[in-house]
């Protein structure tokens, strides 16, 4: 079905998308790669940056993808591929803690951080591949690995009931999730570097500043190039969907929407004609217009909420 939304706006690659295992040039030293989802949204947008850090050249991946064989597999497949030059990965960011972002970050850190990765590279020096993520989600997703709490499982089924779901059968399903964050994020790296909203990442000679946002993770964050004018918007901001934002169990009394909404107020003050990369869909143009959109979407959605309501 069309989506008039999805098609006032922009995508300057036109209908292009990296195969699986390849990636795709977006913009100088950036490139675009997807992985496969085992859900309705079938894909997630991964990205490499071109970098020198410590000295080292190489690349930075911003998000991982979920811990499988299948992803395990196209991301040897692009370690092998001539688009990557031979250049490892020198470390590597996660927007979030949900499982398709930071997934595969202990296997991705671990691999390249080992003397046989420097020796893959060429280098004479070991790699220190480290995560960076805000301390928030780090600590969410390593209280996931312990705790199903927000995930799943009885009192996540207990809370949906108490709220007015009645479908026996979707209930039982929320029920079977209590392992749902560990089957796809098996652990979590045990050491990180904090992003923190406001700070500057020298990427390949590129300043990326951090732009922490609320109500979908606990501090997403996004990262905007100024001078290419280009935003690694993560699930802040997507081009086809308004990202999943949800009242959980541990949280009865939270107000996500609303921080939500305040937080992609803040993407405002961007170029109008940043260039978004987002976590899913294609790469887009029209970001102000795309706030807009996203504000209007959640205003009907709460007048519909309203009248049920009143009824």
């Amino acid at each position: 079905m069309a989506n008039p939304h999805e098609s006032a706006l922009h995508y300057p690659l036109g209908d292009a998308l990296p195969a699986l295992g390849t990636t795709l040039a977006v913009a100088p030293g950036v490139r675009w790669l997807r992985m496969a989802l085992p859900f309705a949204l079938d894909h997630i947008n991964l990205w490499l940056l071109r970098d020198e850090h410590h000295g080292r050249s190489g690349w930075t991946a911003v998000d991982c993808g979920i811990d499988n064989a299948a992803t395990r597999a196209a991301w040897e497949q692009i370690f092998a591929s001539v688009e990557l030059q031979g250049l490892p990965l020198l470390r590597v960011l996660a927007t979030h803690m949900h499982p398709d972002h930071i997934g595969l970050a202990h296997w991705l850190t671990e691999r390249w951080s080992t003397p046989a990765g420097a020796a893959r590279s060429g280098g004479a020096q070991d790699i220190d591949c480290r995560l960076w993520i805000s301390a928030t989600d780090w600590n969410a997703a390593r209280l996931a690995c312990l705790s199903n709490t927000g995930m799943g499982g009885d009192s996540a089924a207990d809370f949906l009931a108490h709220h007015g779901l009645r479908d026996a059968s979707q209930l039982a399903q929320v029920r079977t999730r209590k392992n749902y964050f560990t089957g796809l994020v098996p652990k979590v790296p045990l050491r990180f570097r904090r992003l923190m909203d406001g700070d500057a990442l020298h990427i390949g000679g590129y300043e990326w500043r951090c732009i922490s946002g609320y109500g979908h993770a606990p501090e997403h964050i996004a990262l905007y190039c100024e001078e290419d004018r280009l935003l690694l918007g993560g699930d802040m901001m997507l081009p086809r969907i308004s990202t999943n934002v949800s009242v959980f169990e541990n949280e009865p009394e939270s107000d996500p929407l609303k921080l939500f909404l305040d937080s992609i107020e803040r993407f405002r003050a961007l170029h109008p004609d940043t260039l978004t990369l987002p976590s899913h869909g294609k790469p887009f143009r029209g970001l102000h217009q795309r706030i807009d959109q996203l504000q209007a979407h959640h205003s009907d959605r709460l007048r519909e909420v309203m009248a049920a309501c009143s009824e």
